[in-house]
């Protein structure tokens, strides 16, 4: 099934079609971040992206639940705003000569992304609620919740780390 032959008519239709596209926004990011985590030099960095993979991990498995409930079969849709974080992503990357920098950078666009899913599993928890799927809303106010914990520590590693190193990054005379 693509997109285009989706048809979408009731907000549980919605519901399921968000909950499609937000499926394949995470797998790609799962696929993509261990790439990703191999470019950070920040030790503490390395940490917190790590367990966002581990969160990422997580919310694949619950929300493959998600769909045997709905009795959803394929999630072949694709994200194209996933898509266009990745590769605006890797091109930022690919412009850093700087390990700190490209630091700074890699964690600046996790957070984007980050920024992206905190309203995509709101909106989803906000759906579900209206339809009365309880134990749904739950799972996506939990993924929101993962979100918001992995946005904090990036906040505080940020202040506290990355952006002073990126703001005078050493520079070995040559």
């Amino acid at each position: 099934m693509t997109d285009n032959n989706i048809k979408i008519t009731t907000l549980h239709d919605l519901l399921d079609y968000n909950a499609r596209k937000f499926t394949s926004a995470e797998i790609q990011l799962k696929n993509r971040l261990p790439e990703w985590i191999n470019h950070a030099v920040s030790v503490k960095l390395k940490t917190v992206l790590l367990k966002y993979l581990d969160y990422i991990r997580d919310h694949v498995k619950k929300l493959e639940k998600f769909f045997e409930q709905e009795e959803i079969n394929s999630i072949s849709v694709s994200n194209r705003v996933m898509k266009a974080f990745i590769e605006e992503t890797d091109e930022k990357l690919n412009n850093c000569s700087d390990s700190e920098v490209k630091d700074a950078c890699l964690l600046a666009s996790i957070q984007s992304i980050n920024h992206f899913k905190v309203s995509t599993y709101g909106t989803a928890a906000a759906f579900s609620n209206t339809l009365g799927r309880e134990d749904q809303a739950k799972l996506f106010h939990e993924a929101e919740i993962n979100e918001k914990q992995i946005d904090d520590r990036l906040s505080q590693l940020a202040e506290h780390e990355i952006n002073t190193k990126a703001k005078a990054p050493v520079v070995l005379a040559g």
